[in-house]
């Protein structure tokens, strides 16, 4: 039955090809029949030999090329499109798994709330105060063997002329808070001071008071003997910087002060008694500068970048090292999606961290503001925002927490020592004053400074300068992290 209906397939081609009067050559009804019968016969015999491969004649065989496949259109985007980097159902579940984070580890985010506030409070209780109970190492003349072995100096008051020196001493012990150990010779003192045991010696010749008196009354005309027995030697340890000169200066304001409250008590003008210069109200700041004031901007900015820069830096090494980054990357998000959803979520943590440091600083410890509050939380807000950037770089760039710490570190100091915290810009070497303006908390500084200390508005040129430096920083840094993740291999 097989080779019946074969045949009658061949009879029906043949009957074709006679109607349609076609050459042999390119008979489509015979190859066609040709090829199922090929195909049968390698079915038959079970050699695997398909229907393509099988042995036809190579005349019989030739196929005519085909058209070439129409190409498809390729999408067209518009330039809104490319924009369009973040997908917000991709943010909303990024930024709620950064919450969770931070709500299941309630104990690393209160230490990382606390941490601010603590260094806040130090920082007001322990810097910048003036030095009291200075140890000063005193032989006065004009004191017996028994006055100094019982440590006894007696003061009068009004115009008594009597033991001047026991007077002055009296008003150094009261303002400035200084401590007074007397001693029968000049060699004793000076020895307290080498053996380390006070900052200073002080010596009253043995007729300092007579030698003030003629030296106040004769003018011009003393003597060189009467000039010197009313000079008070002073022999200071200057290894410590900060202690001697505030007692080089007070030591001299004290001597003012006493000079006119003598001239006061004995009916005489006290002007006589100043130097001729007049010291008139400051335009900016106070008479007495303390440095807490000074260096409140630059360790204020110093506190919310650093901490915000080890807060999103360890963040983001987490999520990568336990492998978070990868699923996420896998799953269709985006490196962008990723750092902005960071910057979000650890935004909040600066903002209160930002809260509690001006919290503490201006309002329970009364750090000195004469500018608006607002200015000086604006540019708090971005300089954490900056530090926040710097240290999505820092993990875009280093592989481990050690290594980013390390980087980290490696900053912090010249950060705080060339941004003008400790020291003014303008004592440092010409070339690290170019050098330092580059540097991220330079400018801020001084705007807040001068926010904080001469009450400047947004107007001036140093205050919105600040400003742009620091939004600048931000778009660096925002750019180096994406570049990184985005480029960067593993």
């Amino acid at each position: 039955m097989q080779n019946m209906g074969r045949r009658r397939r061949s009879s029906i081609a043949q009957e074709i090809v006679e109607q349609v009067q076609v050459p042999a050559i390119s008979n489509p009804a015979l190859d066609l029949s040709d090829e199922h019968n090929t195909a049968d016969i390698s079915g038959e015999f079970g050699d695997n030999i398909s229907m393509n491969s099988a042995i036809r004649d190579p005349i019989t065989a030739a196929e005519m090329p085909a058209s070439p496949l129409p190409f498809d259109d390729e999408p067209t985007t518009t330039f809104w499109q490319a924009l369009d980097v973040i997908t917000w159902i991709h943010m909303r579940a990024l930024v709620w798994k950064n919450f969770l984070w931070m709500w299941r580890n309630v104990g690393v985010m209160l230490f990382i709330v606390a941490l601010p506030v603590v260094q806040i409070i130090l920082f007001c209780y322990a810097i910048g105060h003036d030095p009291t109970g200075l140890k000063l190492a005193v032989a006065n003349g004009e004191l017996s063997e028994q006055m100094v072995i019982d440590q006894f100096c007696p003061v009068f008051s009004g115009c008594n002329q009597t033991h001047l020196s026991c007077r002055y001493l009296d008003m150094l012990k009261t303002n400035k808070s200084a401590h007074v150990k007397f001693f029968q010779t000049e060699a004793e003192a000076n020895e307290e001071v080498r053996l380390g045991n006070a900052w200073g010696s002080l010596v009253f010749d043995q007729n300092y008071t007579l030698a003030l008196n003629e030296r106040v009354e004769s003018g011009r005309f003393a003597d060189n003997a009467t000039i010197d027995a009313s000079d008070i030697n002073v022999r200071l340890d200057m290894s410590n910087q900060q202690i001697s000169t505030l007692l080089y200066r007070d030591l001299q304001y004290t001597f003012f002060d006493f000079v006119e409250h003598i001239l006061g008590e004995c009916d005489v003008s006290p002007k006589i008694g100043r130097i001729p210069i007049g010291w008139e109200q400051p335009i900016y700041g106070e008479r007495n500068p303390n440095f807490t004031d000074f260096a409140a901007p630059g360790i204020i900015l110093t506190i919310i970048f650093f901490l915000s820069v080890a807060v999103s830096s360890g963040s983001m090494l987490i999520e990568r090292n336990e492998g978070m980054l990868e699923r996420c990357l896998v799953a269709g998000i985006t490196g962008t999606e990723i750092l902005f959803s960071q910057v979000f979520a650890q935004f909040a943590v600066v903002v209160l961290q930002m809260t509690f440091v001006l919290m503490f600083g201006f309002g329970f410890y009364g750090l000195a503001i004469e500018g608006s509050m607002w200015l000086v939380i604006g540019l708090c807000l971005l300089n954490g925002l900056c530090g926040m950037c710097f240290g999505f770089a820092i993990a875009c760039v280093c592989d481990t927490e050690r290594t980013a710490t390390y980087v980290a570190m490696g900053f912090f100091l010249p950060i705080v020592m060339l941004c003008g915290i400790i020291w003014p810009i303008e004592g440092m070497y010409p070339v690290l004053q170019i050098v330092t303006y580059f540097l991220p908390l330079t400018k801020p500084t001084e705007c807040l400074r001068a926010i904080l200390q001469r009450g400047w508005s947004f107007s001036e040129p140093t205050v919105y300068n600040g400003y742009i430096w620091t939004s600048l920083w931000i778009l660096v840094f925002l750019m180096l992290s994406i570049l990184c993740l985005k480029f960067k291999k593993g």
